[in-house]
């Protein structure tokens, strides 16, 4: 990592961003496939007003190395908002050269305000998995349960 600068997305990441969502979402780091419409609605959202939403992109020496896309919430068990890294992808040529490390550093003076930072990883991702715990996140002992709905968002 040479020349490393975290920025917020633009309109004119789209195509760039919407490249590496791809690859992000078909690969084994998640376990559900979105739809190119939910990707592009993510995106949209992350460059939007709406203030629960923000991308970042992470460029190397001038190169794109990778985003991020970080929520916005209220948890009541900490008292104060929570920061919950939805994506986080750094292609594959940028890997372990602390980009990771230095994303994570970013956002916490990103959300000075936030109580709690959240995220998931698959627990096969074990290179991920130690650059968290280096920054100190720990495995949450609670079961997470979802239930999607189908509101034509796919």
């Amino acid at each position: 990592m040479s020349d490393l600068t975290i920025r917020p997305m633009n309109a004119e990441d789209k195509q760039e961003v919407l490249a590496m969502m791809r690859v992000f979402y078909d690969s084994p780091a998640v376990l559900h496939t979105s739809s190119d419409k939910v990707l592009e609605n993510d995106f949209e959202a992350c460059i939007s007003d709406l203030p629960f939403l923000d991308g970042y992109l992470m460029v190397d020496d001038g190169n794109v190395a990778g985003y991020a896309m970080a929520s916005l919430n209220f948890t009541t068990e900490y008292g104060g908002i929570c920061v919950w890294l939805e994506d986080l992808y750094i292609k594959p040529e940028f890997r372990r050269k602390g980009i990771g490390s230095a994303l994570l550093s970013f956002l916490e003076t990103q959300y000075p305000q936030a109580v709690r930072f959240k995220l998931e990883a698959e627990p096969e991702n074990e290179g991920a998995i130690s650059c968290y715990e280096r920054h100190g996140y720990r495995v949450s002992m609670y079961h997470l349960l979802t239930k999607e709905l189908d509101r034509d968002a796919k």
